[in-house]
């Protein structure tokens, strides 16, 4: 048994308790808790769980007490205090990530160990305890990304548009980081010789405080951090859905709560275009609205409740469709194989079509509008290129710290292209104005972006001193990899159901007697949903709806 020395003495005293974080089981709920573990006892000072360990295994206390802990650069800092009747544990556990946290006994103790396989039983079968452990689950995770106490320090200046890819990328997949900006943290030097770090380093996210990432790609941060658990590659899964957008999630969780064994492959943050909208106002259910990160955030925890799993930071790069079982290909050359497939890989906002655009990516060019994006750019003038609801959002969203925000539409109005309520709001908010018929012509600037010039359909060209452009217009849907599989349209879309023509069907030598179900591609077994089918109507709500219906249809090409 691991053992530390006595540390409780040098901790701060632990403040109040929100029992929303740390409920207190009842006689009751500990009684049926105990069927589901093993009871084991702790003297005082023993490491029940270590950061940095993938265990997925959670403590309920039965007597005693422990403390969970943080160290950070060599001091610990109290998270919470566990008493008989609470347990430890966050969202991470459902998945089998690594320990955030190290639980550490204060007390001689006695408690009920759970591992991930019998805790993801609980949820999925005790619904009262079920609620119990999915709220404080939940929440611990949001209090840990928003007080920052991760095992992972991002080191750079916020100005570099690496630095704020790996932020984006943490906080979409809801991993606590904390920032260390170089241009203006005056202990920042100390954290640069201590590990050695020099200017051509950055950015650098120093993982578990051993690790050190020089400007890592997404994938290696993946890896170093322990997102992802290992895919077996010789076992064929019941259904791979490539993408976790709300079509994507919304697939994942109605395969895996009826039984499938399901795979999610995502190759960035779940959430998809809609995850980076700042505020989703017109989805059922939420009337004053939530975020696209909160709604995929939740997504993504009941995908993992019902024992799905998520794969981050990895791209389908091929499809192996010759025969069953189907094959995914991954970039890093492994494969998945599958039953059946669902496309939900979404659609990308087209580059601006001028010269040199794609060098002032994340460098005054952004393709989303997030509370990252907004601090960049508080009372500055900005611009939102696009008509659509996105655009809106992000539009709105923007006016609240920004001086002004100058929308750019190549139409003649918003009314065909743009929810009403939006509509209205840009109509009458005293710092967006509105510029149809314009598009831009051209971007300067040495590193950063700094001047933009724009023209109207008059042919007239201003030029201003702008450092912020967010794109948000056309879709380019993400089929490249599917490499003739499947049925497209002339605008690359992947063609399903009633869609399809006599002619695709032939030339994909469809071989069912029957017609393809109303999502599945020319390709049976094979579905598609969301931004990247032909004909989808671009909303959260049909997306996540495509999304549960194509399970349905999954379950009868199985009994096929």
């Amino acid at each position: 048994m691991a053992t530390t020395p006595d540390i409780a003495p040098a901790r701060a005293e632990h403040r109040n308790q929100d029992r929303r974080l740390f409920p207190v089981l009842t006689p009751a709920q500990l009684k049926r808790v105990s069927g589901f573990g093993a009871t084991r006892s702790f003297d005082r000072g023993s490491v029940l769980l270590e950061a940095g360990s993938r265990a997925g295994t959670i403590f309920v206390v039965v007597s005693g007490q422990a403390d969970i802990v943080r160290l950070s650069c060599s001091i610990e800092s109290m998270v919470g205090h566990i008493q008989p009747g609470q347990f430890t544990g966050e969202v991470g556990a459902l998945g089998g990530q690594p320990a955030l946290v190290s639980v550490v006994a204060t007390a001689a103790s006695e408690v009920i160990e759970i591992g991930r396989d019998q805790l993801l039983k609980i949820v999925q079968t005790d619904s009262d305890l079920s609620d119990v452990f999915m709220r404080a689950f939940l929440l611990r995770r949001f209090g840990l990304v928003a007080e920052h106490l991760g095992d992972a320090y991002l080191v750079g200046s916020n100005h570099h548009p690496d630095t704020l890819r790996i932020r984006e990328f943490l906080t979409r997949n809801d991993h606590p980081f904390a920032t260390i900006d170089v241009d203006h943290d005056r202990d920042a030097q100390m954290v640069l010789d201590r590990f050695q770090i020099t200017e051509d380093d950055m950015p650098v996210l120093i993982c578990h405080e051993r690790h050190v990432l020089r400007n890592p790609n997404n994938r290696l941060i993946a890896d170093s951090l322990g997102l992802n658990a290992p895919v077996e590659s010789t076992d064929v899964r019941d259904l791979v859905i490539v993408g976790a957008g709300p079509s994507g999630l919304a697939a994942g969780v109605y395969g895996a709560s009826e039984g499938l064994d399901v795979i999610l492959v995502e190759s960035s943050a779940p959430g998809g275009q809609a995850g980076s909208s700042s505020k989703i106002e017109n989805y059922l259910g939420f009337p004053t609205g939530i975020s696209g990160h909160d709604l995929a955030s939740r997504a993504q925890a009941q995908v993992r409740k019902f024992g799905a799993q998520v794969i981050v930071a990895r791209s389908a790069a091929g499809l192996r469709c010759g025969h069953k079982p189907f094959a995914v290909g991954i970039d890093a050359g492994s494969e998945i194989l599958s039953r059946t497939i669902i496309i939900a890989t979404g659609a990308e906002y087209r580059k601006l079509s001028i010269r040199d655009a794609g060098r002032f990516d994340g460098a005054g060019v952004y393709y989303s509008a997030t509370p990252m994006e907004a601090a960049l750019c508080r009372n500055a003038d900005v611009i939102v290129v696009g008509g659509g609801n996105s655009a809106g959002q992000a539009a709105v969203f923007l006016a609240r710290t920004a001086r002004k925000v100058h929308m750019l539409v190549r139409s003649g109005g918003l009314a065909e292209t743009m929810s009403r309520y939006l509509i209205r709001r840009i109509e009458q908010h005293e710092r967006i104005d509105l510029h149809v018929r314009t598009e831009i012509m051209a971007l300067q600037g040495e590193g950063h972006l700094e001047k933009v010039s724009w023209r109207n359909l008059s042919g007239d060209v201003e030029t201003h001193a702008l450092r912020h452009v967010f794109v948000m217009a056309g879709a380019v849907p993400n089929t490249k990899w599917l490499d003739g599989c499947v049925a497209l349209d002339d605008k690359g879309f992947i063609k399903t159901g009633p869609d399809l023509t006599r002619e695709d069907l032939e030339a994909a030598h469809w071989p069912l007697p029957r017609s393809p179900f109303l999502l599945e591609t020319s390709l049976p077994g094979v579905f598609a949903v969301g931004d990247v089918r032909s004909g989808n109507l671009k909303r959260v709500a049909s997306a996540v709806g495509e999304g549960a219906m194509a399970v349905a249809f999954v379950h009868r090409t199985l009994r096929e």
